[in-house]
């Protein structure tokens, strides 16, 4: 009886692994600043909390189904070795089959709870992220990484629409945040599996371009997050505390990044790099909260 419930754990916990939810935070945080900045604190609790499950829900069904077309290039790779899929721990089928169901959990939860347009804006971003992004991009360009953002940085345009019913400038000017800060954000681990995209054959701009240029890129889109942050105090959208935080918090990053890309690649500055990066975005979208109009 126990090694039964303990391979229903294990599996629960495979499936759950499945969902990527590391990723979860910065996906329900951005959904909800698109909700904030549509309504502010007069947001209805229920909208909230069924805006955030359905959106999650949607990401967990893209991270599933990611897991489950990429399972062949996932052996190749010691990072992913280890996922359920890629070791056959769990039968492919039935995780088509889930991925698919959270897809639709997601859709009707979405368009019964809001409306149409936030729902179908959910199916769009699996959409980008299974279809345009892993199936095809992630196996033939190095672009991968900047057009499969766009599916990372839909979020807050949900949250956005759940709310109002169709798309609006702060929304959009979060969603450009996002945007420009997922490849940099990416790219600094991408270095260090240089040799294991070459092995599985991923076309990651590491491999494709070289260090050089990769740390170029990051640089260079690192140092574009500042005015981007800025568009949303000149939209009109936040006050000069939002403007004081996001841009400290952008110099501080940008310095940072100019550390790391002087110096030969070394790993615990990739990490603290990377991990640098996720507390800047997530202060990025606090300062949202504490200081929109």
């Amino acid at each position: 009886m126990v090694a039964v419930l303990t391979g229903i754990r294990e599996n629960i916990a495979d499936y759950v692994e499945l969902t990527k939810p590391r990723i979860a935070l910065v996906v329900l945080i951005t959904t909800f600043a698109g909700m904030w900045l549509a309504a502010g604190p007069s947001l209805s609790l229920p909208l909230v909390i069924y805006t955030l499950l359905g959106t999650w829900l949607a990401s967990a069904s893209a991270g599933v189904l990611n897991n489950y077309i990429d399972r062949d290039i996932d052996k190749l790779m010691s990072r992913t070795a280890h996922r359920a899929t890629a070791a056959g721990r769990v039968d492919a089928r039935q995780v088509l089959t889930v991925g698919l169901a959270l897809a639709g959990a997601s859709f009707l939860l979405l368009v019964s709870t809001s409306n149409l347009f936030a729902a179908s804006l959910a199916m769009g971003t699996i959409y980008f992220y299974v279809v345009i992004y892993t199936m095809w991009l992630k196996r033939s360009s190095d672009l991968c990484t900047e057009i499969g953002g766009i599916a990372g940085a839909l979020p807050p345009i949900i949250g956005w629409a759940a709310v109002t019913g169709e798309i609006g400038t702060p929304a959009l000017l979060l969603f450009l945040i996002l945007f420009v800060w997922q490849p940099p954000h990416f790219w600094v681990l991408a270095m260090l599996r240089e040799d294991e995209y070459r092995k599985a054959g991923i076309p990651m701009l590491p491999v494709t371009a070289g260090p050089f240029i990769t740390k170029a890129k990051i640089l260079l889109y690192t140092a574009a997050l500042i005015p981007c942050t800025m568009t949303l105090f000149y939209a009109g959208v936040v006050g000069t505390s939002y403007l004081l935080i996001s841009t400290v918090a952008g110099l501080v990053y940008l310095v940072w990044t100019i550390d790391f890309v002087r110096r030969p690649l070394a790993r615990p500055a990739a990490i603290k790099l990377f991990l640098f990066s996720i507390a800047w975005i997530l202060i990025v979208f606090t300062a949202v909260f504490i200081d929109s109009h």
